[in-house]
């Protein structure tokens, strides 16, 4: 966290302090401040990494420039070998967050162009007495910020913001509405708190006494275009790739490993085995799979078990059957920063703290399906516009004869254009009349389905868009040690710098069709049965099956927020809620699920000015 006095008085070291003690939860290795006239950091750390053991911050360079961050890089080596360019020698076990400081003293505020990797940072520049600030590409870490003419506060954790006394606790109508109808917030600079802001992903920011400038230095590319002659050369050139990216984020020992039984998290865990293998300290490597044992049919723990036993992974398997809706809401240590909408979400907790029993980094396979979303129409035209008469002669056929079937493509077609789909989500009725008229919900309804306004890739305009959709950093969020209060970081291969921008320069036949790339990649190295399954959905929705047996009586149980009622026509939402079926019943949910978050938060505010006070 950081402090900003914009009219030079003295920042109040005792608040910095409170401010950073809160933090202690997310940060058990050390607390440390720094305050210096009009400016203040606070830093608890958590050491993931072999450089970071000896690590402190907030550190400083020269004394010219310090930093406090939460970050871990990608492509160090290469970083290194830029600033040694620049006449800077940065030892090679330096920390991150020295590199960081390095990179900036040789590029100021151009250093994020030269930076990989999942960073939240804030650095303060003594000589130009500015404030510059980042968050990495996806958006992996979180940066939240409040502003106002007096100073300028941030935080990698929310509720860290929302202790400071001179925050407003005021609500933003805009994230709420967006939350009642898509389940999150889709606008990724704001937050449900109109006097807090989140810096979005792929965007910097500079602070100065008069003026706070936000750009953005990073959009996923559109013009890359790699074509090989052999196709063994794409495989071969992706196999290096992600194991390089594995690489990066396995600089830790033990890792864990985030393992469903399907084909992105299996490609991930084989990774981790051979280069674990490979290396003289082999890592100790564990995974983990959540399972359904008896609430719904899930056979994903088994396929899961199958990929860990191939492997030689020890696998634990965590049961999810036993929670109950709104379980532990009440608890302040499960109080979630934001609204969520799955009453199941105490499951993510028991998930976190089984894995903190052993590991401090765990590996996910997402990120797989958006980068390799297939499409196979503007790959044609780009074929034919660019002449390329021979390939599009061999492969158009070929296209065809591997789809199971045209009909089915053909029919729905047909459907959406003739006919309505039954299970369609329809616009709530019980939302606030007045509420849905002063956030014109009704022509946000409209735009729901949109992707990002972004330069248009030729060949892959839809995996390519969605890298910006907001529920990436929706999802980093909410499994981040400010939110899980388990001292945990989940890391994401696929959603590197140098995958993304591979697989955005492939021709996506015959590649992404139904993931050949992936799969051929991992030929010998995942059990068949593994390698080839489909991509397979539960069979049903666990929150469908917990209401299916709990029914509607706990309704009457609720204690209603009077608060709601601003957002929430009651009278339309009970009857509806008692006679709906499963998909209204889960679009019910939302309603009830900020009616608990409005209660928790409430708590957590008063806890939180009690422990500033104190601090």
């Amino acid at each position: 966290m950081g402090i900003c006095e914009r009219k030079g008085s003295r920042v109040e070291r005792a608040l910095v302090h409170a401010l950073t003690q809160f933090l202690a939860f997310r940060g058990p290795d050390g607390r440390e401040v720094w305050t210096d006239g009009s400016v203040g950091f606070g830093h608890t750390m958590l050491r993931t990494t072999r450089e970071s053991l000896m690590e402190r911050q907030p550190a400083n360079l020269e004394g010219k420039f310090w930093i406090t961050a939460d970050v871990r890089l990608d492509c160090r080596d290469e970083l290194q070998k830029e600033l040694e360019k620049e006449a800077r020698k940065v030892p090679r076990a330096a920390p991150d967050s020295e590199l960081i400081l390095h990179a900036y003293a040789a590029w100021g505020e151009e250093c994020v162009r030269h930076l990989r990797g999942d960073f939240a940072f804030a650095i303060w520049d003594t000589r130009r007495q500015i404030l510059f600030c980042a968050r990495d590409h996806f958006g992996a870490k979180p940066f939240y910020y409040a502003e106002t003419p007096d100073f300028f506060l941030f935080s990698n954790t929310l509720n860290c913001v929302r202790l400071h006394p001179s925050v407003s606790d005021g609500l933003n109508d805009s994230a709420l509405a967006d939350f009642l109808l898509f389940g999150l917030n889709c606008d990724t600079a704001t937050t449900t708190f109109r006097a807090i802001r989140r810096l979005p992903p792929a965007h910097c920011l500079t602070v100065s006494a008069d003026e706070l400038r936000v750009q953005r230095y990073w959009t996923a590319p559109t013009n890359g275009r790699i074509r090989y002659r052999h196709s063994d050369d794409y495989v071969e050139h992706f196999q290096i790739l992600l194991q390089a990216a594995v690489a990066d984020r396995m600089r830790a020992d033990p890792v864990g490993i985030l393992l469903s039984g399907g084909l992105d998290s299996g490609a991930i865990a084989a990774t981790a085995r051979e280069l674990s293998s490979k290396t003289t300290g082999a890592v100790n490597l564990r995974a983990y799979t959540v399972v359904y044992e008896s609430l719904i049919p899930d056979h994903d723990g088994s396929y899961a078990r199958a990929t860990a036993e191939f492997l030689g992974i020890p696998i634990q398997r965590i049961a999810f059957d036993d929670l109950r809706l709104f379980d532990r809401w009440d608890d302040p240590e499960h109080a979630w920063p934001e609204p969520v909408d799955d009453p199941l979400l105490a499951g993510l907790f028991d998930q976190f703290g089984t894995i903190a029993k052993d590991c401090r980094v765990v590996l996910s396979g997402d990120g797989s399906d958006n980068l390799m979303h297939f499409q196979m129409l503007p790959y044609a035209r780009d074929l034919l516009r660019r002449h390329q008469w021979r390939r599009a002669i061999f492969e158009f056929p070929m296209y065809i004869r591997m789809r199971p079937s045209l009909v089915p493509g053909v029919r729905r077609r047909i459907k959406g254009v003739f006919a309505r789909d039954a299970s369609e989500a329809v616009f709530p009725r019980w939302l606030a009349p007045d509420f849905v008229r002063r956030t014109n919900l009704a022509e946000r309804w409209k735009e729901r389905n949109k992707l990002p306004t972004l330069p248009s890739h030729p060949v892959l305009p839809k995996g390519h868009a969605s890298l910006d959709i907001p529920q990436w950093p929706h999802l980093f969020e909410h499994e981040d040690p400010g939110v899980t209060h388990c001292a945990v970081e989940v890391r994401n291969p696929f959603l590197d710098l140098r995958i993304a921008e591979y697989l955005l320069s492939l021709p996506p036949f015959p590649w992404f069709f139904e993931k050949m790339l992936l799969r051929q990649a991992m030929v010998g190295r995942l059990p068949e049965a593994v390698r080839l399954r489909p991509k397979t959905p539960l069979e049903l929705d666990p929150l469908a099956a917990r209401l299916n047996q709990q029914g509607t009586g706990w309704l009457d149980q609720v204690c209603w927020e009077g608060e709601l009622s601003q957002y929430v026509s009651m009278s339309a939402l009970l009857p509806l809620a008692r006679r709906a079926n499963a998909e209204q019943a889960l679009s019910c949910m939302r309603p009830v699920c900020l009616n608990f978050w409005l209660q928790s938060s409430r708590r957590v505010r008063y806890n939180l000015h009690a422990e500033a006070s104190n601090g």
